[in-house]
């Protein structure tokens, strides 16, 4: 596995900065490169225009993917309307200042195809990015109600408006199901048998509704991203930010598990750019998987103890004891009404692997996700930037 740290230092234990900062190097001319890549697939460098100068609807638009797909989306010249549900506490300013001024924040409910067609209305393009993301909810119906039911509407609100051409669906890699063992693509169909959660359900059935949608001739191509990563809204959706930031607070103090899982980790940025690229070169009725490196917590522990040069756990917390809590987590959460960092269904997620290969992005989309460990690096950085963690 890849390290920070030199073969040979001169002294145990420092990080030698010369290579540190050229990985800082490499991340930043990612940067440069893909704003400059970003730009020629918009049409922004003179050349043929593609997805730049489309209107463009992204629902959604204030969760963790969707507000920076918000951002790329203007970036390269789009007229973007974003479309979210209100929040019941307000929090209006809060949520148009996660997006660039020139976004057309409109309130709506998935569950309400009147608001959708409303804000689809003279659309050229749909991003399907809202969703309710949680390995646990003291209510299972939303699930249904906005992950299946919010995809329906959008497709009914997409009939009705003839200037939609194009739907982009974010689905999830829990709808192409465990691969315990193996590495899978997008050919793999979810047995629908057994489920770790209800969001995973809720997946799977509106996978299957996206994809007869297509067989019947909607335009509409399906991304599954992977586990996402990166700066951003500290949401359900950007659980690695969050995981991070509980083990540099001591508040977990060992590894999870014993490195028997697997997940297929991406950086958001690198999910974004996926998503755009499957609005102008996603063939229809197509699935892609938007994933990268495939790795298990241990390691993920490991490395961002090599990044930080600081100490790795020194014990496993097994999986039985963490279903346990999750399980006192979910009882404490139906009293308080605050939703648990950990409960028993993120804890069976844990029980499998989540492997996959995004080859058929990379080949069809231009799909180049980053590497984990630099990834893991500028997320590091800038949760300590923001002293949500030291070291």
């Amino acid at each position: 596995m890849q390290t920070y740290l030199s073969a040979t230092p001169a002294v145990p234990g420092v990080i030698e900065l010369p290579r540190f900062c050229l990985i800082l190097l490499r991340s930043l001319l990612r940067v440069v490169v893909g704003s400059a890549a970003a730009a020629k697939a918009a049409g922004l460098d003179g050349g043929r225009r593609l997805i730049g100068g489309m209107r463009i609807v992204v629902t959604g638009a204030t969760g963790y993917l969707g507000s920076r797909l918000c951002g790329a989306l203007v970036d390269a010249g789009n007229a973007v309307r974003a479309f979210a549900l209100r929040s019941a506490r307000g929090g209006g300013d809060v949520e148009a200042g996660l997006l660039p001024a020139s976004v057309d924040l409109v309130y709506g409910d998935v569950a309400d195809v009147e608001s959708l067609a409303a804000a689809f209305d003279r659309c050229d393009a749909v991003f399907h990015v809202a969703a309710a993301v949680e390995a646990w909810l003291p209510d299972p119906s939303v699930f249904i109600t906005v992950n299946v039911r919010g995809l329906e509407n959008v497709l009914k609100a997409a009939r009705r408006t003839p200037t939609v051409k194009k739907i982009v669906y974010t689905s999830s890699f829990f709808a192409i199901g465990p691969t315990d063992g193996y590495v899978a693509d997008e050919t793999q169909m979810h047995q629908g048998k057994a489920f770790c959660t209800e969001y995973e359900k809720s997946k799977v059935l509106a996978d299957q509704i996206a994809l007869q949608a297509a067989a019947e001739g909607m335009p509409i191509t399906i991304v599954y991203p992977g586990f996402m990563y990166g700066p951003g809204k500290l949401t359900a959706g950007n659980l690695v930010s969050r995981i991070l930031i509980e083990r540099f607070n001591g508040r977990l103090p060992g590894y999870i598990g014993h490195g028997h899982d697997r997940e297929s980790f991406c950086h958001v940025d690198d999910v974004v750019t996926g998503h755009v690229a499957a609005m102008e070169k996603g063939r229809e009725g197509e699935r892609y998987l938007l994933t990268g490196e495939n790795a298990s917590l241990v390691q993920i522990f490991d490395m961002a103890a090599r990044i930080t040069n600081t100490k790795a756990p020194r014990f496993h917390i097994p999986l039985w004891l963490l279903e346990i809590y999750g399980w006192i987590s979910v009882l404490v959460s139906r009293i308080t009404g605050k939703l648990p960092f950990i409960s028993y269904p993120a804890v069976h997620v844990l029980r499998h692997q989540w492997a996959y290969s995004c080859e058929k992005a990379k080949r069809e989309l231009g799909y180049s996700p980053r590497s984990l460990i630099e990834g893991l690096s500028e997320t590091l950085l800038w949760l300590k930037d923001s002293e949500m963690i030291r070291f």
